[in-house]
């Protein structure tokens, strides 16, 4: 009788531990976040794109809320991406360009690679109990360094990622990935926390007939374009009917969005093939022809052109459906603490994130007032490029209804009422100069409080070896 009342206590403990994880898996939402590459904001069907065809995103967006207003915190790849992951801008770990090779990056004054001892959004997460995943493009280092940190030791409990060090994932394989770890935390019962960092519309352009032969009639170029966007598309299908068949897509957060605005030749060029490391070979820049909605610049520049990407937030029954917001403005140094609120997830003693969490304009609880500014530290040309007339703000900042941005030695200043001017027409610099003096002294004390030059364990051997005597 003793035996069978002890086999009773162990089964109901069981059966309550099971619950308490399930209801644990219940109240905290996965979440399941989408980036792009070079994904303009225009080259959505939803945003009126005139041939590309988008059927998964726009379900997104008809099925969540389309916010008009969000920015990244850079115009190209490696520190709009260090800023998701840190929720810091990029400038504090003087990642201001894309990771290259180790001579490259020495001569621009940047690190290697982001520090894995950085404050860590996968980290974060991963501590509040959630499974974490990456899959598709990584960048935070570069596949030409081979002793840079592997994904894995970000946070992360699986990883398939390409531009690292290590094996590189087939592009066209990150969906078929990312469904395999969804499943696997279903059937652990486990939240999950995956980044899903598709390479479209980047170049190269990897074709497949079967997207070619769907966009025939287009001219080559608009072709080669339309084809690997709707093929990025489609595996965003993929992943989103698991979420279907699985039953939990009502549990799950699901963000779309681009980490710059796309990338556009500035002179002619002719279409042919390249051949990338990372990724291998396809179609050149000159079959790019992403499209911005209105926006002034393309990729590696701060106006809205290069920084103004697509938000696409679903959450069934916490995120309107169906919605358009033009006026909260979120930056992408906001994701962080935004997934870690959501999350239950608790910072790092004495960490403090750029970004402030945007569950209230999300999920339509609270107004888009922000308090803190937004900054932005770039390298770029001075005096104006004529073939790039937009690519020449090293420095800006946004603060409430006011944008200002700046050349080089801060010379040269152009202000924008960034809220009732969202497209950059009107500058307004010599009829505010008191506003004009604000910001700029605003940008001078964030210079200040900017490391000199990068610090950690964040160099390569290649560094040292090609500094030796």
């Amino acid at each position: 009788m003793l035996n069978a009342h002890r086999l009773y206590y162990c089964l109901a403990l069981l059966a309550l531990v099971t619950l308490s994880q399930s209801a644990i898996g219940a109240d905290r939402p996965n979440i399941l976040f989408i980036f792009a590459d070079d994904w303009g904001w225009g080259d959505l069907s939803c945003h009126g794109h005139p041939y590309v065809k988008t059927p998964n995103i726009d379900r997104l967006a008809k099925e969540g809320t389309d916010f008009h207003r969000f920015t990244v915190a850079s115009g190209v790849c490696s520190p709009s991406r260090t800023a998701v992951m840190t929720g810091h801008f990029p400038a504090r770990y003087n990642i201001d360009g894309h990771f290259a090779w180790v001579p490259s990056n020495a001569k621009r004054n940047m690190p290697d690679w982001l520090s894995p001892q950085s404050p860590l959004l996968p980290r974060m997460l991963q501590q509040a109990g959630y499974r974490t995943a990456h899959y598709g493009k990584w960048h935070l280092s570069n596949n030409m360094i081979p002793d840079s940190p592997l994904p894995s030791e970000y946070g992360y409990d699986e990883y398939g990622a390409f531009n690292c060090a290590g094996e590189q994932i087939p592009v066209h394989e990150d969906s078929e990935h990312a469904v395999r770890f969804i499943e696997k935390c279903q059937q652990e019962q486990r939240p999950f926390f995956v980044n899903l960092w598709i390479h479209e519309p980047h170049t190269p352009f990897h074709t497949v007939p079967k997207y070619r032969w769907r966009f025939r009639d287009l001219e080559e170029r608009d072709n080669i374009y339309a084809s690997v966007l709707s093929h990025a598309d489609d595996r965003i299908g993929e992943v989103l009917d698991a979420l279907d068949r699985l039953n939990i897509a009502d549990n799950t957060l699901v963000i779309f969005s681009s980490d710059n605005g796309p990338a556009r030749t500035s002179a002619t060029t002719e279409l042919g093939l390249m051949h990338d490391t990372a990724t291998g070979a396809g179609y050149n820049i000159a079959a790019a022809k992403g499209i911005t909605g209105g926006r002034k610049g393309y990729k590696s520049a701060l106006f809205e052109g290069g920084i103004g990407v697509p938000f696409i937030a679903r959450w069934p029954g916490r995120i309107a459906a169906g919605k358009t917001d033009g006026t909260s403005m979120i930056s992408a140094v906001d994701l962080l603490p935004t997934f870690c609120e959501i999350a239950g997830a608790t910072y790092p003693d004495g960490y403090e994130p750029d970004g402030e969490s945007q569950v209230g304009p999300l999920t339509g609880t609270q107004s888009s007032g922000r308090e803190k500014p937004l900054f932005w530290k770039m390298q770029s040309s001075w005096p104006i490029p004529r073939s790039r007339p937009h690519h020449w703000v090293s420095w800006a900042v946004v603060h409430q209804d006011w944008k200002l941005m700046c050349n080089r030695d801060m010379t040269y200043v152009e202000l924008y009422n960034i809220t009732r001017d969202p497209l950059e027409q009107s500058n307004l610099a010599d009829a505010r100069p008191q506003k004009v003096g604000e910001l700029r002294t605003q940008i001078e004390e964030w210079k200040r409080s900017l490391p000199a030059r990068p610090m950690g364990d964040v160099f390569s051997e290649q560094r040292t070896q090609q500094t030796d005597p």
